[in-house]
């Protein structure tokens, strides 16, 4: 079973949503699932030095109060999964291409889980600059990633390319929202949901690959 997965890294319903769906593997293992996380960018246009923080919030939002509300709902959500979210704490909202770099780096090393761990953590809860080199650096460091190697290719520019392709690809694809899972590269799932909601997508993934099995041997 494959699980493909289109999130970005400073969106807090992914944060949601991949606890969700750890959650729902817990429950529900599913033995032989293959999970990779691709890029999506909730601001494609976002300098590359980022934003300050409260001028993102204004453009993106309008109002303070409407940013309030949907802090709230968010941070209402990521304590039922254990998050503590600390919008407070953010100085700065990034661009998240180099992130995904990382996070394109880590799936060589099959730690692509405990550094998106990282990077939300960082975000998120601790208010870090996560489209830093140094801070990326420190954050694949401690989630098992050879330091100095995942530095050289933050620096290098290298793959910054396949994150902008596969952004686009989420977009021809209709993706215009994420978390967005998609089991066998034919079941969609939007939005971070209830383990319940993924179980439904298990068995039909599951019969898929029956089906498949079966059709090869006909």
């Amino acid at each position: 079973m494959q699980l493909d997965i289109f999130s970005d890294t400073i969106c807090p319903w992914c944060y949601v949503g991949k606890r969700r769906l750890e959650r729902a593997l817990k429950t529900r293992p599913q033995s032989d699932i293959a999970i990779a996380w691709r890029a999506f960018q909730l601001n494609p246009t976002m300098p590359a030095e980022g934003m300050d923080r409260r001028s993102y919030m204004e453009s993106k939002f309008g109002t303070p109060e409407r940013a309030r509300r949907i802090h709230e709902a968010v941070a209402t959500a990521g304590a039922g999964e254990g998050i503590a979210f600390a919008f407070d704490r953010i100085k700065r909202t990034p661009n998240t291409v180099m992130s995904h770099r990382l996070l394109r780096f880590a799936h060589r090393y099959d730690l692509q889980s405990p550094v998106l761990d990282g990077l939300f953590q960082a975000y998120f809860e601790d208010g870090l600059d996560t489209g830093d080199a140094d801070v990326l650096t420190a954050i694949g460091g401690a989630a098992g990633l050879p330091e100095e190697e995942a530095r050289r290719f933050l620096l290098s520019g290298d793959e910054r390319d396949m994150v902008l392709a596969e952004d686009q690809l989420a977009r021809r694809q209709g993706i215009n929202g994420v978390p967005c899972f998609i089991f066998n590269g034919r079941f969609a799932l939007s939005g971070a949901q209830e383990p319940e909601a993924l179980f439904q997508l298990f068995d039909l993934a599951r019969e898929d690959d029956t089906e498949r099995r079966q059709a090869s041997y006909n």
